[in-house]
């Protein structure tokens, strides 16, 4: 009898494994979903933009620092068809990126993805001329300076870049092993200062205006109380919809970025859950869908329009916005550049949208950005920027952060004619700010 009741448990357990294995590969569940499209995208862009080994992406950035699932990841690099398809235990919830050049790398569910790819820039950048109109860079000599850029603590676990300008010149540099002035990095939210910057390009040109709706764009809002959000609301993250913008688990951010083709789409059904203006909700779903938006405004020509309005003239060369499936920019989150390049961006707006003696933004544009918001003054601005220092510091003489997960940070200190840019991959568990950095490179830099 014993016997028989064995064997009866043994078959009953071999029928439930069998069936959870085939649950996980028919239905895996969106947690596992997310995993496995998230190590697809980050090793393809860092593979097919960065120039980095799959393999260390995979073990360095996607599983040293992650959720304890990513450590059952598997990869597969295609370099021929430029693809990344990734699995968890080699055969549950497949994901795949692929690369378009000048594009980056896009997660692909149920979509294709168009033909279109981007040519690199074409601006020249001198060697022989000083950054930022060139490469050549005559740093400061200053020990003190030289001790706090170099200061481990101060540069915080996972760095991998520092670049500092006063005055409009590059005064150091500092890179982690592995990691040069060549090396495109992800930006995570900092993008989101970018997409600001497009669109004040946009205004500019009389293609858009802060206070108009989005209902062009998302006609469904014109049914109900969303018809009243503006572009400037969107840009104070006071647009009045609900999100949830946790990372690490499944949650609105997780599922826009790594299980929809249409991430503006996606985003844009969240219904309203108080007036525009009134509540600050920190969305990077509002940033797609003001990308969607700007796009729409000029059609076909979109996907060029971040090289010919910003990247082109600013000399970005490494400069790489990524799209979703739907062709839409990822303006949240997607954009890859080397240090120098962002350094480039943050001079730009410390230049109040003036380069090379030509005004790219409106007059006064980088002033309203920099201005604080009135439904979280502490906190935020009104062009999608912070005050507030990351790592949840408060803010510091009139520092004005871009600030992207894991650790990316951009100074812009109109005070001290100065831009601190630091990059690396520090998750937020680890308690780092760069705010210690940013206060000694001031002192060091202004005896």
């Amino acid at each position: 009898m014993l016997g028989k009741a064995l064997k009866y448990g043994a078959g009953l357990l071999i029928v439930l494994v069998v069936v959870a294995m085939g649950y996980l590969v028919i239905a895996p569940p969106d947690l596992l979903r997310v995993a496995t499209n998230y190590s697809a995208k980050i090793v393809c862009s860092n593979v097919f933009i960065a120039g980095r080994d799959a393999n260390d992406v995979l073990t360095v950035d996607v599983q040293a620092p992650g959720h304890p699932l990513l450590k059952y990841i598997t990869i597969d690099v295609d370099l021929e068809a430029e693809t990344v398809s990734a699995n968890l235990f080699n055969f549950v919830a497949p994901a795949l990126a692929q690369h378009r050049a000048g594009l980056g790398c896009t997660n692909l569910h149920q979509s294709e993805l168009s033909n279109t790819t981007l040519s690199p820039t074409d601006t020249q950048v001198s060697e022989n001329t000083l950054w930022p109109a060139g490469s050549a860079v005559n740093l400061s000599q200053d020990k003190t300076l030289q001790d706090v850029t170099t200061d481990k603590d101060l540069l915080g676990e996972g760095f991998r870049a520092l670049v500092v300008v006063k005055e409009g010149r590059m005064i150091t540099e500092h890179y982690a092993e592995g990691f040069d002035k060549n090396t495109p990095l992800l930006g995570w939210s900092m993008t989101k200062t970018v997409t600001a910057g497009i669109i004040g390009t946009l205004v500019k040109s009389g293609k858009m205006d802060l206070k108009d709706g989005l209902t062009v764009s998302y006609p469904a809002w014109d049914l109900d109380e969303r018809k009243e959000i503006t572009v400037e609301s969107m840009l104070g993250m006071s647009s009045g919809l609900s999100w949830n913008e946790a990372y690490g688990d499944v949650s609105d951010v997780t599922r826009m970025l790594f299980l929809n083709d249409d991430m503006a789409g996606f985003a844009s059904d969240f219904v309203a859950v108080s007036d525009p203006g009134a509540t600050f909700v920190y969305s990077s779903g509002t940033s797609t869908m003001l990308a969607r938006a700007w796009q729409d405004r000029l059609g076909d020509d979109s996907l060029q329009y971040p090289q010919e309005s910003l990247f082109k003239p600013l000399g970005m060369t490494s400069a790489v916005m990524e799209t979703d499936a739907n062709d839409t920019f990822v303006g949240s989150s997607y954009m890859y550049a080397t240090a120098r390049d962002w350094a480039r961006f943050g001079q730009f707006l410390l230049q109040k949208g003036v380069w090379e003696g030509q005004q790219l933004l409106p007059v006064g544009y980088t002033d309203w950005m920099f201005e604080p918001l009135a439904s979280s003054p502490d906190q935020y601005t009104k062009g999608h920027m912070w005050r507030r220092a990351p790592g949840g510091q408060p803010a510091f003489e009139d520092i004005v952060w871009m600030s992207g997960h894991d650790g990316q940070s951009i100074a812009v200190i109109p005070s001290r004619n100065m831009v601190i840019v630091r990059l690396g991959l520090t998750p937020s568990k680890l308690g780092y700010s760069s705010l210690p950095l940013a206060k000694a490179v001031i002192a060091a830099a202004n005896p």
